[in-house]
């Protein structure tokens, strides 16, 4: 067995709390668009969201779409699909890091969240609710070594606020240029992937 094979198998590993965003990461970035189809009579598609903002979607008020999805929020999030892979990964991971998921959704949401963990048999060590899409002062308040995430701004600003690697989970609504620090990956497999290289870089230094 090689040394880095060991540690990855022993979880000797250079970082230890790794915070995650939930929704479009660890759900399906998908997961709201039968909703939104739903709700205004359209057919849209993952590929046709190209901006992270989803009012580009429907000729509405942004007041009246913002009250339409507080009201819609419960039922998106109790029937979010996961992502594909994600609870391989995270089970995997969660016998070596500590898996912080910090989140934009509201901290009324928690209990719901929870369940939807539960139901879902995804493993956690804390789940914070921080009703905003800045999560820097999160992130740095619990340490977190490495940050998953799929909105682009948060991803930049969150690697350059903290001084930590941010993998960027793809999405059509997300292609916008990235620095150094900021890793585009496909789908969790790959996220598992960069970690495991990671690992081998430091146990070859």
């Amino acid at each position: 067995m090689s040394i880095c094979r060991q540690k990855v198998t022993k979880g000797v590993l250079f970082m230890k709390r790794i915070g995650i965003d939930i929704d479009g990461t660890v759900t399906s970035p998908s997961s709201i668009l039968p909703y939104i189809n739903k709700a205004f009579n359209l057919n849209v598609t993952l590929e046709d969201v190209k901006e992270y903002d989803l009012l580009h979607l429907v000729d509405i008020p942004r007041e009246q779409f913002a009250k339409w999805f507080e009201g819609a929020e419960p039922e998106i999030y109790n029937g979010s699909p996961l992502a594909e892979g994600a609870r391989e990964v995270l089970t995997k991971w969660a016998n070596h890091y500590e898996l912080y998921f910090i989140s934009a959704r509201a901290s009324h949401l928690l209990d719901l969240t929870r369940q939807w963990f539960t139901a879902n048999e995804l493993a956690y060590h804390h789940i914070e609710l921080i009703g905003t899409h800045n999560k820097i002062a999160t992130a740095k308040k619990y340490g977190v070594d490495l940050f998953l995430e799929d909105k682009h701004d948060n991803a930049v600003s969150i690697h350059e606020e903290c001084g930590i690697p941010v993998l960027l989970f793809d999405a059509p609504y997300n292609r916008d240029p990235i620095p150094d620090g900021v890793i585009r990956v496909a789908n969790w497999q790959e996220a598992n992937e960069w970690i495991k290289k990671q690992i081998c870089k430091k146990a070859s230094e």
